[in-house]
């Protein structure tokens, strides 16, 4: 038996089979100024860019941060993700998801956080010792995407 996604055939999978990998690849952030938030991420937190690409296209100028693992993070206008998407724009909401930035001591996180404060976040949460015996704050970007930055000591960050 087959099914049909979009006009490719793909065979029954077995029970269990999956043709998607446990990986992401890349982060897109739904951003209201596209400068802002390439000065925040770039110039304040020293996130490695090649700066705005793509803005020959209508709909198409994007930004793409470097990361380590091969991971990339976009910042990307919010009405030109609806567009793209096909959904409406909405609200944003930072309580959805949060990213998690983990580093190898309390320090580490306290440099970060006020790095984050002093290039135009905001402290949501200062960092502070948690339930689960690790250190961690939260901020948002200019755009309120909220960022978790932890020290997890049961955990080995590769510097």
């Amino acid at each position: 038996m087959a099914f049909l996604l979009g006009n490719v055939e793909r065979q029954h999978l077995k029970c269990g089979e999956s043709i998607m990998k446990p990986r992401i690849s890349l982060v897109t952030l739904a951003v209201e100024s596209l400068d802002r938030s390439l000065n925040f991420y770039r110039d304040g937190l020293g996130l490695e860019t090649q700066g705005i690409v793509g803005e020959e296209f209508e709909h198409g100028a994007v930004a793409f941060f470097d990361l380590e693992s091969n991971l990339k993070l976009a910042i990307y206008p919010r009405e030109h993700l609806a567009k793209d998407s096909g959904l409406p724009l909405g609200k944003p909401n930072p309580t959805e998801f949060s990213i998690a930035h983990n580093v190898s001591s309390k320090s580490e996180v306290d440099e970060v956080m006020l790095q984050a404060g002093n290039s135009g976040g905001t402290i949501v949460k200062p960092a502070q010792d948690t339930f689960w015996g690790g250190y961690a704050g939260y901020f948002q970007d200019p755009d309120g995407h909220l960022w978790e930055v932890a020290y997890n000591p049961e955990w080995i960050v590769p510097e």
